[in-house]
């Protein structure tokens, strides 16, 4: 018997499993999160909220939890490698869009990798993107994808 495989994004909702990234999260509490001051929302409306912020330099903001020793971002809510949202999604900064998980574009990205093994989780492989057609996994929740 030869099992097809089919790229999730190709998949109906209710077939898709849950996105690797909300059950992960380490990212968000693994890097500095850094941005060019105009991303905030007191300079471009609908930005990043100016409040989730702190000043780094002239020119760059930070989210707040991210610029210490141990970083967690205060937008990001549940619990590392279990079940994760960022609460800001829609307005994340540039730096959070711009970070793609390992594989969820095709492409290995060792930054992913360690954020994950710095939480004791195994790296993403392209196996994390595919779905079997007839999974029927349960419909994952609305939230947005993290970063």
């Amino acid at each position: 018997m030869v099992t097809t495989l089919t790229p999730v994004s190709l998949l109906p909702v209710h077939d898709q499993p849950t996105h690797p990234c909300l059950k992960c999260g380490a990212c968000c509490a693994y890097f500095r999160a850094s941005f060019y001051w105009s991303e905030a929302d007191d300079a471009s409306p609908g930005g990043v909220p100016v409040e989730m912020t702190q000043q780094l330099t002239p020119h760059l903001r930070v989210m707040v939890g991210t610029n210490q020793a141990k970083p967690r971002c205060t937008a990001l809510d549940g619990v590392i490698g279990q079940q994760v949202l960022c609460r800001i999604h829609p307005q994340r900064s540039s730096t959070c869009r711009e970070f793609a998980a390992s594989f969820e574009d095709g492409t290995h990205n060792p930054r992913c990798d360690s954020a994950r093994s710095a939480y004791g989780l195994p790296p993403l492989t392209s196996a994390d993107w595919i779905s079997e057609p007839g999974d029927n996994q349960p419909e994952p929740p609305q939230w947005p994808r993290v970063a």
